[in-house]
């Protein structure tokens, strides 16, 4: 598929995986326009949106209706990083808005011109972590699940049109998100985080060939079908790197830690 003269709205692309992907569309002739609160950089025009509250979300899905791109790229998300308990309730919601509120609703405001036109493309930037429930990212587990769930409805909901819905699962990717907690994290329980520019192509080439269901990276593709029959399997594997990782939040030395909610700089 060609991107030349495609209308493309993308979520989330002030930075790091957002403005590469971004920059790439506009690179091959795409007409892309990106909803941020703070502006990134390159060609793209920008929408200055806030994605973690009712009334931004509304205010967005105003926008996209209007728009009615060809297009639509859901990828700004937030992440937050610690024990379930001690995540405060706004961060709670406005977590859950980003990852899965304003995704679903954006997706909603499209679809009556893609229908009108029965052409399109919906790409929905989930997570690993949306099939495999992870300890300490309780809340982002569960909304990157609701949304690998949301996609999968809505393109057996589409089957009979010209409409392609695209869901992309990344592992851990190397943006503002990985913070020094992070990092710490990784090197204990041996997380692979990939490099943008690696992700931000495999992304693109996705869209261009309107693939269905991509993961990204192993041995996590190998942990998601795992999971999906043997999830207690799973739970024995893991057990112990999750241990490991509860030494981050128990020791009286330890960052704060579990006050991390996290932009997604993509």
């Amino acid at each position: 598929m060609s991107f030349a003269d495609k209308r493309v709205i993308l979520t989330g692309g002030s930075g790091g995986l957002g403005a590469l992907t971004a920059a790439a569309l506009t690179h091959d002739g795409a007409d892309v326009a990106v909803m941020s609160r703070k502006s990134g950089p390159g060609r793209a025009r920008h929408i200055r949106t806030d994605l973690a509250t009712p009334d931004g979300i509304a205010e967005a899905c105003r926008i996209v209706a209007r728009e009615e791109p060809d297009i639509l790229i859901n990828m700004a998300g937030v992440q937050f990083f610690g024990p379930a308990e001690t995540q405060p309730l706004d961060d709670l919601c406005g977590g859950y808005n980003v990852n899965l509120v304003a995704p679903v609703a954006l997706c909603n405001a499209c679809l009556p011109a893609m229908r009108r036109r029965n052409a399109g493309q919906i790409v929905n930037i989930g997570s690993i972590l949306g099939s495999i429930g992870c300890a300490h990212f309780a809340s982002y587990s569960s909304a990157k699940a609701g949304l690998r769930a949301y996609s999968e409805a809505l393109r057996r909901e589409l089957v009979g049109t010209a409409i392609a819905l695209t869901f992309v699962a990344p592992r851990a990717v190397r943006t503002r998100m990985v913070t020094r907690e992070l990092e710490a994290y990784a090197e204990l329980v041996g997380m692979n985080i990939d490099p943008p520019e690696k992700v931000a192509a495999r992304i693109v080439d996705a869209i261009k060939h309107r693939d269905k269901d991509v993961y990204i990276g192993l041995p996590e593709r190998i942990f998601v079908g795992v999971n999906a029959v043997l999830p207690r399997l799973l739970d024995v594997a893991v057990a112990g790197r999750d241990r490991r990782a509860r030494t981050l939040f128990a020791s009286a030395h330890a960052p704060e830690v579990h006050n991390q909610l996290n932009e997604r700089s993509s």
